[in-house]
Order: C-alpha cells, then sequence, then structure tokens
C-alpha cells in the first residue's frame, strides 16, 4: 500500500484501463530521490499483474486491469561514469525481441543495428524509434504491454531518445509507458506528474505501519527531518538520530551519510562485495562474482552484502535496493579501491571489450594513449548506431586521458559534433569553448563553427548562425575547399533569408576564391542568380537560376541541405513543378532513411508549395505532418514556420489568423553565447526587421512575419476589407525579399484592391512590377495575373478572357476561379448577365471544393444579383470531416498500401493506421478499403 500517493494512483490507473482497452497512452513521473516513483512504477507492476488496486478508496472503483494478460517490460537506470549506446534499450526489449523479425525491412534493420554491438550500418536514431513503436504495438498484438523506465535519467540517452519517440505517437495499441525520473530528466511530449512531499498525516501512517514502536519523540523528529520523503520515513529511524546533522544537508546527502554510516560499520569483505557491486553498473551477476574472486573474495561475501538488506541479488543479476545506497557503497571505498575494483572488472570484462574499456578508463591514474584509444574505437561504435550522446561522452573521456594535445582536441572536436547531434546543445556549446581555447588548427575551428552554426539556427539565432558559417569557412578555404564551400553555400542561404545582400555579396566574394570545384561553381551560379534579380535585367537572373536547376536524380548524392537549396531556387523563379518533383524526392528519401529533421522541414517546404499552387487540402495535410514530426522531435523553428503556413490557410476558408505559436524561442541576448572570444568569427551588418513572431531575438522574423502578414491581407481581400489589406501590402513591398515569385499573386491583390478604393495611382507601382517578372518568367500562371490586373485597371474583357486561358493552361484553381470571380462581376455591371452566371456558377464550384467561405459567399452574393434566384446547396466533401492524417491514411490505403506500409511511411503504428481506417470509413460511409478507391479523395 503506497500512502499520501492517491491522486497519482488514479492518474496511473486510468492509463490501465485504457491500455487494456486497447488505447495507448504514456506519463513521466518526475520527483527527487527516494520520493517514491519507483514504489509507483513497483505498485503498477502488481496492479497488471492481479488486475486490482489494494489501494482504491473505499467505494471508488477498482481499475479493471484484469481485462486481458499483460506483458510487463522493465528497465531500471544505473548511475555511471561511462554510456553504452542501446544497452537500456537493449535490456527492456529482451522479452519482446522475436517481433523484431515481422518489422518493415528498414526497421528491423535499424532495431537490429541499434541493438548490435557492431552494427554493418548505422541506423537513423528516429527509425530506430519508429521500430521501438512497431515493435510494441506487435508484442501487444497478444495483450496490452506496459513499459516501465525507472531511474530514466541514468538510462543511457540513445535509448531515452528512442523510448520518448514511441511514446509521443502512441495510438490504439494497448501499450502504457511510464517513465520515473528526477527532476533532470526531461520528456518534451510526454505528460509530467510531479510526487508532492508526504502531509504529516501520510507520514504518520507510513510510520506506524512501518515503525509501529518508534519512541513519539523520535518519530516526530523523523517526521521532520524527512520532509515528506517517503524513502527519509523508512529509513531515518534505522540511523543515528541521536547526533544532530553537521550544516544544512540537502536529503539526499542526510540518506547517503546515514547508508555510508551503516555500510562503514559493515565486515570489510562485506563492504568491500557492495564497493564491487555498485562499480559494476549493468549489475551483471556473473561479472560480480568474477570480480569478487579475481580479488581474494567470493560468492560468501556477496551473501553477506545480500543480507544487510541494501542489495537483492537474482539467478542473473543484483540490485540496490534504492540509487542512495548504490552511490553510498561507492563513495566508501578509497580512491585506490576503486582503481583496484575498477581494475579487476575490465580483467572480468575482457570478452566485452566495450564495456570493459569504461572500467580501464576508470581505474586510470593519470593519460593513457592506450585507454583513450580504445574509447575512441567505443565511441565510432556508438556513432555507427547513432547513439551519438553516447559517442559524445566516450569522446570526451577519451580526450581527457589524451597526453597529446593536438589529438586531445581532435577527440573533443567529435565530442562537440555528437553532443550537438544528441541535440545535447547546452554539452556541446560548453565543449565547443573548450576545444577552441586549446587549438590552432583551422580545420578544428571551421568544423566547430559549423556546429555552432547549427545550434544558433535551430534555436533562432540565423545571424550567428551566418556569422560563425562564415568565419568557419575562412578558416578551411585554404586546407578544406570543398568543406568551406558548402558551409559558405549555407551561409548564403542564411544572409538571403535575413535579405541581407551586403553579407550575401562578402559570402559569394569568398567562394569565389576558393579552388574551381564542380560543387563550387553550382553554389556561385546560385549566388550570381539571386543578386542577378536584384540587378536591371531581372530575366537574365531568371535563366541563370533556371539554368542552375537540376533533376532529383541528378542531385541525389548531394546532402539533404544542398537539395534543399537547390529546390528553393526553383521556388524563387516560380518553377513550381521542378520545386515539387525536387522536394517529393528529398522527402522520400528522408522517409526511407529516417531523417525525420530533415522531412519535417521538406514537408513544410512542400505544404508552402501546395499553398501556392493552390491545393490547400494538400498544404494542410503536409504542414500538419510536418509540424507533428518538428513537435515531437523538437524543432522550434519548424513549429514558426508551419503555423505561418495555417495562417495562410486560416484566411482562404475565413477562419481567424494567428501568428506562430510561439514555439521558436532564440536566447534574449541574441543567442546562445557560442560565439563568443576566440571563435574567429567577426562582427556582421546583418539586420533584421524588428520585432518577432515567436523568438525571443525576432532573427526568424522576416520570413514569417511576412507570410503571417500576407495571410491576414488575403483574409482582408476576402472579408472586403481593401483600405487594410492595400495598407498590409504594400508593406510587404518593402521587406528584403520581395524579389521572389511567390509574392506575385500580393501584386495583383494590390492592383485589386487599389481599383476597388478607386485609388488607381495606387496600382501603378504593383502592375508595373508584375509585368517586369510575367515578361520574365514566361510563364502561363504569372501572365494570368499580369492579364487579371490589367482587365481590372483598364475595364478590358478581353484581358479577362485570355487571362482565364492562361490559367487553364497553368492551372492554379484559387486564382482561377478568383479571375472568374472578378470577370463574373464585370460581366454583371455591363448586364451581360447569363455570361456572368456561367463564369461565376464555375467560380463558385471552385471555392466550395477548395472551402474558401469567404469568396464563396461573395460569389453566392453576386450570383443573386445576376437574378439566379435559388442556388443549390454547397455539395458535402465527404473528406472535408476527415482529419489531415486520416486523409493521409486513406489515400495510402486506397492506393493499395497495407497498414504496415502505411505505419512505416507515417512513423505511426499499424494499429494507429487500422483505428484512423476504421473512423474514416465511418465518417465517408464506406464499407471497406476497396471503397476507397472509388472515392476523390482531393
Amino acid at each position: 500500500m503506497l500512502y499520501g500517493r492517491s491522486d497519482a494512483e488514479r492518474v496511473i490507473r486510468g492509463l490501465l484501463v485504457a491500455g487494456a482497452e486497447g488505447r495507448s497512452g504514456a506519463l513521466a513521473v518526475i520527483a527527487g530521490a527516494g520520493e517514491g516513483k519507483s514504489a509507483l512504477l513497483a505498485q503498477t507492476a502488481i496492479w497488471v499483474r492481479t488486475g486490482e488496486s489494494s489501494s482504491a478508496a473505499p467505494g471508488s472503483e477498482s481499475a479493471p486491469v484484469r481485462a486481458a494478460r499483460w506483458r510487463v517490460l522493465r528497465v531500471t537506470g544505473v548511475q555511471s561514469g561511462g554510456e553504452i549506446a542501446f544497452s537500456g534499450l537493449r535490456r527492456l526489449l529482451e522479452p519482446v525481441r522475436e517481433h523484431i523479425s515481422v518489422l518493415p525491412a528498414p526497421q528491423r534493420t535499424a532495431l537490429s543495428a541499434a541493438l548490435s554491438s557492431d552494427p554493418a550500418d548505422p541506423p537513423e536514431r528516429f527509425l530506430v524509434g519508429l521500430a521501438v513503436l512497431s515493435l510494441l504495438a506487435e508484442a501487444a498484438g497478444r495483450g496490452p504491454v506496459l513499459c516501465s523506465v525507472d531511474d530514466a535519467q541514468w538510462v543511457d540517452r540513445p535509448s531515452v531518445d528512442a523510448l520518448l519517440f514511441a511514446a509521443r505517437r502512441l495510438g490504439s495499441d494497448g501499450v502504457v509507458m511510464l517513465f520515473a525520473g528526477r527532476p533532470e530528466f526531461e520528456a518534451p511530449g510526454v505528460p509530467v506528474l510531479t510526487l508532492p512531499p508526504l502531509d504529516a498525516d501520510a507520514a504518520r501512517a507510513l510510520l506506524a505501519a512501518r515503525n509501529p514502536d518508534l519512541a513519539l519523540e523520535i518519530r516526530e523528529r523523523v517526521i521532520a527531518e524527512s520532509a515528506g520523503n517517503p524513502l527519509a520515513l523508512l529509513e531515518l529511524p534505522g540511523m543515528n538520530t541521536e547526533s544532530p546533522p553537521v550544516g544544512p544537508m540537502a536529503l539526499s546527502e542526510r540518506l547517503q551519510s546515514g547508508f555510508g554510516g551503516q555500510i562503514a560499520r559493515l565486515p570489510e569483505s562485506t563492504r568491500f562485495a557492495l564497493v564491487v557491486a555498485a562499480a559494476e553498473h549493468g549489475g551483471d551477476l556473473g561479472v560480480i562474482l568474477a570480480t569478487l574472486r579475481e580479488l581474494g573474495s567470493g560468492a560468501h561475501a556477496l551473501a553477506a552484502a545480500e543480507g544487510t538488506g541494501m542489495l537483492a541479488v537474482t539467478a542473473r543479476s543484483v540490485r540496490f535496493r534504492h540509487p542512495l545506497i548504490r552511490a553510498a557503497a561507492y563513495r566508501s571505498a578509497t580512491a585506490a579501491e576503486r582503481v583496484t575494483v575498477h581494475g579487476a572488472l575490465a580483467v572480468a570484462l575482457a570478452a566485452e571489450p566495450e564495456r570493459a574499456v569504461w572500467h580501464r578508463a576508470a581505474a586510470a591514474t593519470g593519460p593513457d594513449e592506450t585507454v583513450a584509444a580504445a574509447l575512441e574505437v567505443t565511441a565510432e561504435s556508438a556513432r555507427g548506431r547513432t547513439g551519438h550522446g553516447a559517442a559524445a561522452t566516450a569522446w570526451e573521456r577519451a580526450a581527457r586521458l589524451t597526453p597529446d594535445p593536438a589529438q586531445r582536441t581532435r577527440r573533443l572536436v567529435h565530442a562537440v559534433e555528437n553532443a550537438a547531434d544528441a541535440g545535447q546543445f547546452t554539452r556541446a556549446c560548453l565543449l565547443a569553448r573548450q576545444a577552441r581555447e586549446s587549438t590552432r588548427s583551422p580545420a578544428h575551428r571551421a568544423r566547430l563553427a559549423g556546429v555552432l552554426a547549427h545550434i544558433e539556427f535551430e534555436h533562432g539565432s540565423p545571424v550567428i548562425a551566418h556569422r560563425l558559417l562564415h568565419a568557419g569557412a575562412t578558416e578551411a578555404a585554404a586546407m578544406d575547399p570543398a568543406l568551406a564551400a558548402a558551409m559558405l553555400f549555407d551561409a548564403g542561404r542564411m544572409a538571403w533569408f535575413l535579405g541581407d545582400l551586403d553579407a550575401f555579396r562578402d559570402s559569394r566574394t569568398v567562394l569565389a576564391g576558393l579552388a574551381p570545384s564542380p560543387d563550387r561553381d553550382r553554389f556561385l551560379r546560385y549566388y550570381d542568380g539571386i543578386l542577378a534579380l536584384y540587378g536591371a535585367d531581372l530575366a537574365a537572373g531568371i535563366r541563370l537560376i533556371r539554368g542552375n536547376a537540376a533533376a532529383p536524380q541528378d542531385v541525389r548524392h548531394h546532402s539533404p541541405q544542398v537539395r534543399f537549396v537547390l529546390a528553393t531556387q526553383t521556388l524563387i523563379v516560380g518553377d513550381l513543378d521542378t520545386t515539387r518533383e525536387i522536394l517529393a524526392d528529398l522527402a522520400e528519401g528522408c522517409r526511407v532513411r529516417g531523417l525525420l529533421g530533415w522531412l519535417a522541414l521538406t514537408e513544410l517546404w512542400q505544404g508552402t508549395v501546395e499553398f501556392m499552387l493552390g491545393h490547400f487540402r494538400e498544404a494542410e495535410l503536409l504542414t500538419t505532418e510536418g509540424r507533428r514530426i518538428a513537435q515531437h522531435i523538437g524543432q522550434p523553428v519548424r513549429i514558426v514556420h508551419a503555423d505561418s503556413n495555417l495562417a495562410l490557410l486560416a484566411a482562404v476558408r475565413g477562419m481567424a489568423v494567428d501568428g506562430p505559436a510561439g514555439a521558436a524561442r532564440g536566447a534574449a541576448d541574441g543567442g546562445l553565447g557560442v560565439a563568443g572570444n576566440g571563435s574567429g568569427a567577426t562582427g556582421s551588418r546583418l539586420g533584421t526587421a524588428g520585432g518577432g513572431l515567436g523568438t525571443a531575438s525576432g532573427e526568424f522574423s522576416p520570413f514569417h512575419r511576412a507570410h503571417v502578414d500576407w495571410a491576414r491581407a488575403l483574409a482582408d481581400m476576402g472579408a472586403g476589407h481593401y483600405a487594410r489589406a492595400l495598407d498590409r501590402m504594400e508593406a510587404l513591398g518593402a521587406i528584403p525579399t520581395a524579389r521572389h515569385a511567390q509574392w506575385l499573386p500580393v501584386l495583383a491583390d494590390r492592383v485589386e484592391a487599389a481599383v476597388r478604393l478607386d485609388q488607381r495611382e495606387r496600382a501603378v507601382q504593383p502592375l508595373a512590377e508584375l509585368r517586369l517578372w510575367a515578361e520574365a518568367l514566361e510563364t502561363p500562371w504569372a501572365e494570368a495575373l499580369l492579364l487579371r490586373a490589367t482587365a481590372l485597371l483598364d475595364d478590358d474583357p478581353a484581358a479577362f478572357a485570355r487571362a482565364l486561358e492562361s490559367h487553364t493552361a497553368q492551372c492554379r484553381p484559387f486564382d482561377r476561379a478568383r479571375t472568374g470571380l472578378l470577370y463574373g462581376e464585370w460581366l454583371r455591371r455591363e448586364r451581360r448577365t447569363t455570361e456572368a452566371r456561367a463564369e461565376l456558377q464555375d467560380a463558385l464550384r471552385t471555392f466550395e471544393r477548395l472551402g474558401a467561405d469567404p469568396w464563396t459567399t461573395r460569389t453566392r452574393n453576386e450570383l443573386r444579383a445576376a437574378g439566379v434566384g435559388t442556388l443549390p446547396a454547397p455539395q458535402p466533401d465527404p473528406t472535408a470531416q476527415l482529419t489531415p492524417q486520416e486523409l493521409q491514411v486513406a489515400r495510402l490505403a486506397a492506393a493499395g498500401a497495407t497498414n504496415r506500409e502505411i505505419a512505416a511511411l507515417l512513423y505511426v503504428s499499424p494499429k494507429t493506421v487500422g483505428h484512423h481506417l476504421s473512423r474514416s470509413f465511418r465518417k465517408l460511409g464506406v464499407a471497406g478499403r476497396k471503397d476507397l478507391a472509388r472515392l476523390e479523395l482531393h
């Protein structure tokens, strides 16, 4: 029975009830040492074994978890000086490893590699997480699964990342995942339950149950000293409560001191057995016994240690009753004793070099290149399994043991890179500062600059990121021109993103000074094309950019970063077909390889492109999926991009337009402070337009603010608020990145708003700009916008007719319908009602299909004014009631994909796919998958 934890028990019982019914859930229980989180997990295991809750309040409904036979998977983290990648996952999943064989091939390969000690190919870390999700869902096919992770703060980071990824994407699988950790454990995206201290009544009840004969004065002192900590209430009565504490001691320190006193009074052989067990962080019984024999002791000493009640011995493992006891046992040893114990453990683990090397490192009393080199091998092995956090730890420890300064810095640089890849940005920054202070190598400084630039960009500081990339490329230019070129390519993207052409030109100058190579020359053409857009000959810039475009198959050998920038070039000149092709190919590759970070970015830009094409449902689907991935893997900047896409979609649907949700948080001082003294970076002229949408520094504001302002202007246009819309759009014309084909619809809208306000002088400039672009682009869609604007300004029916023909040649349905609406309005005013009705009815059908409610209302009003008395009710779109993910699942199922194949593509479990399909069938009124193929799932 647990005392004072009824609220927490209620939450967990609710998860178990749902799990028994086939619904999944996850929870992170956060509390300090001894505050009852492990007891809660133990109680949960009892509930699923017995199907009852012994602590249910009288009259309350006991959790009916006996509805199915539960399978319990458990792992407990152990504090240690080293980290073996995926060791926690390996222990947790051991009982269900037989299900790995039925996973989709990419997941099967990734998980097998992660759990292997020597993978042939490194798995992508998010693909490992998906494989864990699928494996748990498979295991739940025979009954619900409880996945219990105790002391999660000490489980290796790759395992935690994979488990949290799975926890965030649980669906209708019958899997319950519980994490118990100390306050430093973070579980983003998972509900958190914190445990408060026990109140006085609960504390007295616990003491009365466990120590009924405790003297009253001792009982009250224990209650006061424990501060509501359950472990303290249980352990303090057995310690020396007569001696007053010396100085203010934190409770865990006090308990550890008490345990230490108990350990000090034990026989030497017993104490030494506790030290050996504490030093072997895996709790491997065979290894501990072998080590004791190596040290001249044996099983009798371990048995005596078990007799103290401080640890428990099973057939295969040794486990301390509490981590504080383990820590106290380890600290009871002298430094010389620890060296001896770790040396003996290394000998006992000779057949497992990856585990043995950590004990060799702990036994080292000074720099040791042999051990450092062995740790480097371990780091490479961990990195090969995408255990970047574990690799960073191994590289860092290797650096500390390295006698040669140059080698030490090299290993420290590797530690920085792997920490950043693991998402441990603060740690990467601290290590980078140390590495930067100790190196004179330009190559090392360049690599550090690249890592830190990535961190700054992801945290909302592209100004600092650009500065770091520019400085790093300058450092690398002589020794590694290929690296320098790639860094400058990315630096140019950031400078253009920020609208700083001077910085853009500076980067181009440095790039031109590098040794010629195919990549450098292509990157230079990228620079020259962008700069030409701002020159006197717009058409020349467009030709340069188009000439630099490549088919997807021609750039697959490049990194996702380079492929993405090449795609944005075609977007700039309005070649959305090529943009779609490159992005779709990139997205497919990201899905196959499990590159979720790049997949989120790619899907969000696909969403932007689909919006520009007038494919609003597709834009919503891609944006929603991209946002979901970005949220699950911690990409705040991508969430802001998603919200700006959603703002545009809200505008065309007549919904309230909100700015990004404020998820992207740059540091208040303009960065993380990683570009400080010694970085080699000089000051930057990069500026921002001030203010920001969701970023503390405002540096992400130019792009995202422009899109949200565009959305607000579009909403004003739909509502007929033309004066406000025109003011907003004229402000957009002044943004640094206005030389972009995506803004052509805004130019056309400026002309329309000016005409409706009878302020035609305000239409002159946007019409001239629109004509310049349309003549340079030579594409039907741009010509159609120019003809529409000209027709409005000149009252020219022939221009309207030609505009509609151009729309038909390169259809963008929303633009075409808007032209039809304007033409229909003009025809009605000219009393050509029959022609007006035809155009308006055609436009109405499109607006209704697209869900563009403001324009639908306007078109219906025009039709009534044209004499159409009764308008048919809008034809319901059967897919409108589907959520974006339900629609995505239904489309894939209609195309013939199995649930497993859909799950692999969408990073969910097959059971979740089945759940979405069932709801889709019900909403669409169909019986099964075959019926989906007959529907238009647009």
